[in-house]
């Protein structure tokens, strides 16, 4: 066996392939585009998100969202995950979906960290978005741009019936740095995990500015239904 494992890095070394980087943590979420996070439903389905090392240290983390009554997963996306929640898409397509643009950004490491032991403290938090961001989210699929997002985080303490969960309630404003220079409001509630330190729950949503009709408005959820660490 040990014979035939060397063989096979040899002809990876041969071939100039690496053997794919071992994920740290996999997520699957079920989500719900304007209506509730559900199994099965019209605006339903799961995301599957992969998070690993880097080479140069840091974290990248790719996805894949597979809607319901659909044959195969949408293309993977694929970013580079800041501790503090900043997401950078710089391999083409740069696409991150809707539900993605609410997720990556609270899977960083630190996202959470200014929440006191008892679930109960009041923070404010910045953070960066570069993506081309596909259609049903702010912004425009296949161009580029940098979202800077602040926010105002309370935790306002364990979930009744819902240990550990903490419920977290997030105000923040979505701010395009080029183009058209648009805007956004973004209302989250968060059920987060500090045990695992992930959000298990999140409802996300976001007004675009200015508004032109009821559909300026987006709902986003995501519900945890797996989570390992290979």
């Amino acid at each position: 066996m040990r014979t035939i494992g060397l063989c096979f890095a040899a002809l990876l070394a041969l071939s100039g392939q690496t053997p794919a980087p071992k994920p740290l943590l996999h997520l699957v979420y079920e989500f719900g585009y304007n209506t509730k996070a559900a199994s099965s439903g019209q605006g339903t389905g799961t995301t599957t998100v992969d998070i690993t090392q880097a080479a140069d240290g840091g974290v990248m983390i790719s996805a894949a969202d597979f809607w319901w009554n659909t044959v195969r997963p949408r293309a993977t996306n694929t970013c580079e995950l800041y501790p503090n929640g900043s997401v950078s898409c710089l391999q083409a397509p740069y696409a991150i979906s809707p539900m993605q643009f609410t997720l990556f950004p609270l899977l960083g490491h630190s996202y959470f960290k200014s929440l006191g032991p008892d679930g109960k403290s009041n923070w404010s938090h910045t953070f960066k978005i570069k993506a081309a961001v596909i259609p049903g989210a702010t912004g425009f699929a296949g161009q580029l741009d940098t979202w800077n997002c602040t926010y105002q985080l309370k935790g306002e303490g364990p979930i009744p019936n819902g240990a550990p969960l903490l419920l977290v309630v997030a105000n923040g404003t979505l701010k395009q740095e080029s183009g058209r220079q648009l805007q956004a409001t973004s209302k989250q509630r968060i059920a987060f995990d500090p045990t695992k330190n992930v959000p298990a729950f999140i409802s996300d949503v976001r007004t675009h500015i200015p508004m032109k009709s009821v559909y300026s408005n987006d709902l986003i959820e995501l519900k945890l239904t797996k989570l390992s660490r290979p």
